[in-house]
């Protein structure tokens, strides 16, 4: 009776081990800044927000020598898609002329920018495994 306890509680362990969702980090840098004026804002968005809704995650980098670099934390396995720009004249958000373009650079990952309209999902999506990734946006 006692090896049947035993062996049920190690099988509850390693169930509730299995269904812990592993988490990771994702470090995004841009490195083609054209001016160190204001600070670059990274977004971490999912299929169902992406450029919808709230992100996420945010952060925030301070530009030096034309290099802005963030780190997304405890980021779970899935798939994801980060946005970026850069914000020269500090009011928090992405600018934007009379015809609806961007006045202020940004990227997204996998460099793939649509010529017409906003970035697409299918082209900036990534897979991370929940452990570690690096990823490099041009703007």
């Amino acid at each position: 009776m006692k090896t049947i306890a035993i062996l049920f509680s190690l099988f509850l362990s390693n169930l509730a081990f299995g269904q812990m969702e592993e988490t990771g980090s994702i470090k995004v840098s841009v490195d083609n800044i054209s001016s160190e004026e204001g600070k670059v804002y990274f977004a971490l968005f999912n299929e169902d927000n992406f450029l919808k809704k709230a992100p996420i995650q945010v952060e925030t980098s301070e530009i030096k020598k034309g290099l802005a670099v963030v780190t997304f934390t405890e980021v779970p396995t899935g798939t994801y898609a980060i946005t970026a720009y850069h914000d020269k004249n500090g009011n928090q958000k992405m600018d934007f002329d009379a015809n609806g373009m961007p006045t202020e650079d940004y990227g997204v990952s996998n460099n793939e920018m649509n010529l017409y309209g906003p970035p697409l999902w299918e082209d900036a999506k990534f897979e991370f495994d929940g452990k570690k990734k690096e990823l490099i946006l041009r703007f």
